[in-house]
């Protein structure tokens, strides 16, 4: 049975994984500097121990209402293809493992987030829903190519 190692963080009352091998490091809010001309959801970049590395708030990117950052809050650091992207999420605090075949594919929506962003939707133990994202569709191409130019 293949089992897959999950960092789980919160948006609002919903809970995301994203595999462990694709988690360079989890931050804490640190200050972001804005970038004029790019989508209302890329909040800027940081210089993470002197890489420039673009900030994307994931509420803004599912259209779900943004909040204060909190002591919680914290910058997810994601690693796709050769290009470093941090997201920014409510709370960030566990790792899990779980089985794969515990994956269904996604609903059309979950917690208002369309099912092209997601890659499945694991059943945990108590009733407890971990929603896997899609990576490559977060940030999907001609949004990366844009980010790509922020990098620089």
């Amino acid at each position: 049975m293949e089992e897959l190692k999950v960092i789980v963080f919160k948006l609002g009352s919903e809970e995301y994984g994203i595999e462990v091998d694709k988690v360079q490091t989890i931050e804490r809010m640190m200050p972001i500097t804005r970038v004029p001309k790019t989508f209302s959801f890329v909040k800027g970049v940081i210089n993470l121990r002197g890489v420039v590395i673009p900030v994307i708030d994931l509420r803004g990117r599912f259209s779900l209402p943004e909040t204060e950052y909190t002591d919680q809050t914290r910058i997810v650091i994601v690693a796709v293809g050769d290009m470093q992207v941090g997201f920014i999420v409510d709370a960030a605090n566990d790792v899990i493992d779980i089985k794969s075949s515990a994956i269904d594919s996604p609903p059309e929506v979950v917690g208002g987030v369309k099912a092209r962003y997601l890659r499945g939707v694991a059943k945990l133990e108590n009733e407890r829903l971990l929603i896997m994202l899609n990576l490559h569709e977060v940030l999907n191409k001609s949004e990366v190519v844009q980010l790509e130019s922020v990098e620089g």
